[in-house]
Order: C-alpha cells, then structure tokens, then sequence
C-alpha cells in the first residue's frame, strides 16, 4: 500500500511542477502580447482561457492530490517516524514555498485576464525559473537526506 501512496504522491507531484513551469511560460507570452498598443484582443482572451484552464484543470487538482497523497504517506509512515529528520523539514519549507508560487500563478492570472498586470516578459522568465530550483533541491532532500 505504501507503494502506491509514494507513486502517486510523485506522478501528482509531476503533474503539478509541469502546470508551474509552464504556466509563467504563457505569462511570458502574454505580457509580450500586450506591451504594445494595439493590444490583440482574441490573443488576449486565448491566452486567459489557457491560463485559467492550465491553473484550475491541471495545476490545483494535481496540487491538493499530491499533498493530499504525501499526507496519506506520511500517515503510512507513522507521523512520529521521521522525528529528528531535519531532511523532511527542510521539505515540507520548499512545499510551502512551492505553494507560495502556486498563489503567485493565481494573482498574476487574474492580473492578466482583468489587464492589471504591472510585470514585464522578463520578470515572468525570471519567475518561471523559481520551481525548477525547488524541484532540485527538494529532490536531492528526498533522495540524499543529507540531515
């Protein structure tokens, strides 16, 4: 059974990382589309329809069911078994951080589709590049638990 939460646990974690590296792709994008008048409005309205279907169809369901999943294992565990594992801390900060980002991919959606966006194609390629450095280092936690 603890198999099974772990290899879903990873398969939403996938499937979540792939919507927050893609979706500040298409914020990109978008902030070019718009930088200079006229503003293409059926490009407009294409890229708030990705967005919003990326964010809510893929990125927050597979959000909450790999948290929901990496709860369901840790229970498997036994919460107290990884007392004293300053490694899965260390993890549980970077979840925190990564769905701090999540947050950040919703306000700046909503920014778009109401025109209130103030950040350039450049902040958005800098932003995109935030939930790689979060994978890295959550997956070497994982795998090397070097504390």
């Amino acid at each position: 059974m603890l198999l099974w939460l772990k290899a879903f646990h990873i398969m939403f974690v996938v499937t979540w990382f792939a919507g927050l590296f893609y979706l500040p792709r298409l914020f990109v994008y978008h902030a070019e589309l718009l930088k200079t008048p006229p503003h293409d409005v059926l490009g407009h309205q294409r890229f708030c329809i990705m967005e919003r279907r990326l964010f809510w169809g893929i990125m927050t369901p597979s959000a909450v069911l790999a948290i929901l999943f990496g709860l369901l294992t840790w229970n498997a565990y036994g919460w107290l078994a990884f007392k004293g594992m300053g490694w899965l801390h260390a993890k549980l900060l970077l979840v925190g951080l990564v769905i701090g980002h999540h947050y950040l991919c919703h306000k700046y959606m909503l920014a778009f589709r109401n025109q209130a966006n103030t950040h350039s194609a450049t902040y958005f390629r800098f932003f995109n590049e935030f939930p790689v450095l979060i994978l890295v280092a959550t997956v070497l936690l994982v795998v090397l638990k070097p504390f």
